[in-house]
């Protein structure tokens, strides 16, 4: 959650800027508006599909995804049968002209799914949805403990091109610490399953700032990632959040802006001397790996259609998904509201936040500005017919900071790892009222 009022002066971890605008700024549609009409005049011809599964072996302590542990088998049935009957809403919705030019299967973890169960998910996928798998690039979730051979096995025969899984530490006592108790004989039994899947793909999601964590012990857990030559590697600042194991736990650390920041310098160096080529704060991808192939997406113009509970989906002027939640009561609530509803429902937008002119330049821009290859000045006058200095003077003050160059277009190493407070402070003031005032369930 970001203040009223963010400042480039305070923390360097304000709110890291996944999505713009933040879900906690959405609010109830009404009327709720036809899919069909949101979307018609839509480019379709190269959308994102995004499948969310909010089911987990575990909930981990710094975890604030729409995720529930432990679902009964009944309940995930009922899930996929559900989300078939969304798919084919949605797919009526769009019309047979829509195509799908990148796919990604979240959650939760969807590997917590059975080998068949699998199956069926994918079945949607391809069948109701019309999502070419294998013939895009597709990205999938999983964990130590369900990164099993049989279910790697149904991901490669269905194309998946990427595989991200979430380590977060090579050391037991820092997993433990970080609300995440695994052993690391699981983490790397895993990782040589994935291997064995040769899927081409491999991401490796780590933390620092953990309780305890030091920077030889986060030495220890690069070190031991990089011995599996990841295409991708993640690094995530631990954040402490409302609602969570960790934020039910946290306690005062005067000292943990300066540790995290010390940490990530120290990430950046010891990846950029492994031969991995930063591509934002926390995305580092090995050098000899091309960006994935498959047909062009653009994150700032096209489409996005989230199916499933917890999924986002994205049109030019609306961005709208169900109710959102984080204590594990309240994910039931809205997890069962999902699996109670008809048909028809999933005909019509639930929650969502409208984006006019304004706010449709200013997420084009944190698209770009958060990325290492900054703002293409060139593509953003041809969108909005005028250069993003124009509509955003105050980005010449990263420039006087030192954390930008070209007019502010491209931050500096310095700006990059501030990314979690130059996207909160670039907030429009619309959107920090809405966070503001939404109540953490």
């Amino acid at each position: 959650m970001t203040s009223t009022d963010p400042s480039l002066d305070g923390s360097p971890y304000q709110q890291y800027l996944y999505a713009y605008p933040h879900k906690t700024s959405y609010r109830p549609l009404r009327p709720r508006p036809l899919l069909a009409d949101v979307w018609r005049a839509e480019a379709r011809q190269a959308l994102f599909l995004y499948v969310h599964v909010p089911f987990c072996e575990m909930r981990c302590g710094f975890c604030n995804l729409f995720t529930r542990a432990h679902a009964p088998q009944e309940q995930v049935t009922a899930y996929l049968r559900q989300l078939r009957r969304q798919a084919g809403a949605v797919a009526d919705a769009l019309g047979g002209d829509a195509g799908y030019a990148r796919a990604a299967f979240g959650g939760g973890t969807p590997t917590n799914l059975t080998a068949d169960e699998l199956t069926e998910l994918f079945a949607i996928a391809t069948d109701v949805v019309g999502a070419r798998l294998p013939g895009v690039p597709l990205s999938v979730e999983t964990s130590p403990a369900t990164a099993t051979p049989d279910r790697l096995a149904v991901l490669a025969a269905h194309g998946t091109t990427r595989v991200s899984i979430g380590v977060q530490s090579f050391l037991d006592v820092e997993a433990r610490a970080a609300g995440r108790p695994q052993r690391r004989t699981e983490v790397e039994a895993a990782l040589a399953a994935i291997r064995q899947a040769r899927i081409p793909v491999l991401n490796v999601d780590l933390i620092y700032g953990i309780d305890g964590q030091t920077a030889a012990t986060w030495r220890q857990s690069l070190e031991a990632a990089l011995a599996w030559r990841p295409e991708e590697l993640y690094l995530y600042p631990l954040y402490v959040r409302p609602l969570t194991g960790l934020g039910r736990r946290a306690h005062g650390r005067a000292d943990w802006d300066a540790q995290r920041l010390d940490l990530y310098r120290q990430a950046v160096e010891t990846l950029g001397a492994a031969g991995y080529r930063q591509e934002s704060m926390r995305q580092f991808r090995r050098a000899d790996v091309p960006a994935p192939d498959g047909p062009d997406y653009c994150c700032q113009d096209d489409g996005m259609i989230g199916l499933g509970c917890g999924a986002r989906s994205y049109t030019t002027a609306l961005h709208y998904s169900f109710d959102y939640a984080v204590s594990v009561g309240q994910v039931r609530a809205v997890l069962d509201d999902y699996l109670g509803r008809d048909a028809d429902d999933f005909r019509y937008a639930e929650f969502g936040f409208a984006l006019d002119d304004t706010e449709q330049r200013r997420r084009w821009l944190l698209k770009s500005l958060l990325r290492t290859e900054g703002v293409d000045a060139d593509a953003y006058r041809a969108r909005f017919g005028a250069p993003p200095a124009a509509d955003f003077p105050q980005l010449a003050l990263l420039v006087e900071r030192g954390w930008a160059t070209d007019g502010g277009l491209r931050l500096t190493a310095a700006g990059l790892a501030r990314s979690d407070a130059v996207g909160p402070w670039l907030t429009s003031a619309e959107v920090r009222r809405a966070m503001t005032g939404y109540a953490p369930r």
